[in-house]
C-alpha cells in the first residue's frame, strides 16, 4: 500500500453526514497536495461512518459553490493551451519522458477534480452512487501523488528536476465535464465511459513505448500505468453502471440514447485501437463495442 498523508476537514465543515459538502469544498481547494490529503481523509471518514451504520450523505440537499473559490480549484501551473498545441511526448529523451509522465499526472488530477464534482453537482441519487465516485477520487488522487512523486525524480542531462505545472496542459477533461454539468445522464455517458475510457485503450501503447525505451525511470512509469489501468477499468465500470441504471429509470434505450448525447456533446471518438478486453471487463456490450468499432478516428 503507497503511503498517504491524511488531513482532517478544514474548520467549519459539516460532519460526514454532509459528505457532499466536502467534496465541494475539496473540488474548490487549488493546492494539489491539500486537495489529495483531503480528499483520501474524506474516504476514510466516510468508510468508517458506513461501516458504524452512522449517517454520512445528505443525498438531496441543494449545493452552491463558493463564490470566492473558482471551480475547480487548481493551482497557477501548468499553463493550458488547446489540446492540439501540446507538444508529442517522446519517452526516449529524458525531457519527453518527464512531459509524459506530466501529462498522466494531469489527467490524474483532472480525475479527482470530475470524481468530486459529481458527488456534489448531482442531487437525488442513491447512497452507492456517491460512494462509488468519493472512492473513485480517492484513487485518483492515489494516481496522482505515485505519479507526481516520480516525476520529481527524474531529471535531465544538465541535473534539472520536475514537478507538476513544469510543462504545458490542456483542459479537454474539464471542458465536458462542463458541457455535462445540467444532465447526470450525459455525465455518466460522456465522461467515464467515453473521455476516461480512452485511456483503457491509450495505456497499453503508451506502455509498449515505456518496455522500448527500456531505462529503469521508463519501467517504474510503467509499473504505475499497471496500477491505473486497474483501477480505471473500476471507474470505467462504474459510469457504465450508473449510466445504464439512469437510463433504465428514464425509459431510454442505452445505446440510441448515447449516440444522440455524443451528436449533441461533439464528444471525441475513440482511436484505435480499442482495448476490448479492458471495455468489456469495464461493462461494455458487444453492441456498444461494436458501435465503437464502428467510430473510431
Amino acid at each position: 500500500m503507497h503511503p498517504t498523508t491524511s488531513t482532517p476537514p478544514p474548520a467549519g465543515l459539516p460532519g460526514a453526514a454532509e459528505a457532499r459538502a466536502q467534496a465541494l469544498h475539496w473540488l474548490t481547494q487549488a493546492d494539489p497536495q491539500a486537495k489529495v490529503s483531503g480528499v483520501q481523509a474524506l474516504w476514510q471518514r466516510v468508510q468508517a461512518d458506513a461501516a458504524a451504520g452512522r449517517p454520512w450523505v445528505d443525498p438531496v440537499a441543494a449545493l452552491t459553490p463558493p463564490p470566492q473559490r473558482p471551480l475547480p480549484g487548481r493551482p497557477l501551473r501548468p499553463v493550458l493551451i488547446e489540446p492540439g498545441a501540446v507538444p508529442a511526448r517522446s519517452p526516449f529523451t529524458p525531457e519527453g519522458h518527464a512531459a509524459l509522465v506530466h501529462a498522466l499526472c494531469h489527467i490524474e488530477f483532472n480525475a479527482i477534480n470530475l470524481a468530486l464534482d459529481a458527488v456534489w453537482r448531482f442531487a437525488g441519487m442513491p447512497d452507492a452512487f456517491y460512494r462509488d465516485w468519493l472512492r473513485v477520487a480517492a484513487e485518483e488522487a492515489l494516481h496522482f501523488s505515485l505519479l507526481r512523486e516520480h516525476l520529481r525524480t527524474l531529471h535531465g542531462p544538465d541535473g534539472q528536476r520536475w514537478d507538476y505545472g513544469d510543462f504545458e496542459a490542456h483542459d479537454g477533461l474539464w471542458t465536458m465535464c462542463d458541457r455535462t454539468a445540467h444532465d447526470i445522464v450525459a455525465r455518466m455517458a460522456l465522461v467515464p465511459r467515453t473521455l476516461e475510457a480512452r485511456g483503457l485503450d491509450a495505456t497499453p501503447l503508451i506502455q509498449a513505448k515505456l518496455r522500448r525505451a527500456g531505462t529503469p525511470a521508463a519501467q517504474r512509469t510503467c509499473a504505475i500505468l499497471d496500477l491505473i489501468l486497474r483501477d480505471e477499468v473500476g471507474h470505467v465500470a462504474i459510469g457504465n453502471r450508473w449510466y445504464h441504471w439512469l437510463c433504465d429509470q428514464r425509459g431510454l434505450e442505452p445505446l440510441a440514447h448515447f449516440r444522440q448525447l455524443v451528436r449533441l456533446h461533439r464528444a471525441p471518438r475513440p482511436k484505435p485501437p480499442l482495448n476490448t478486453e479492458a471495455r468489456l471487463r469495464a461493462g461494455f456490450s458487444a453492441a456498444e463495442l461494436d458501435y465503437l468499432t464502428q467510430t473510431v478516428a
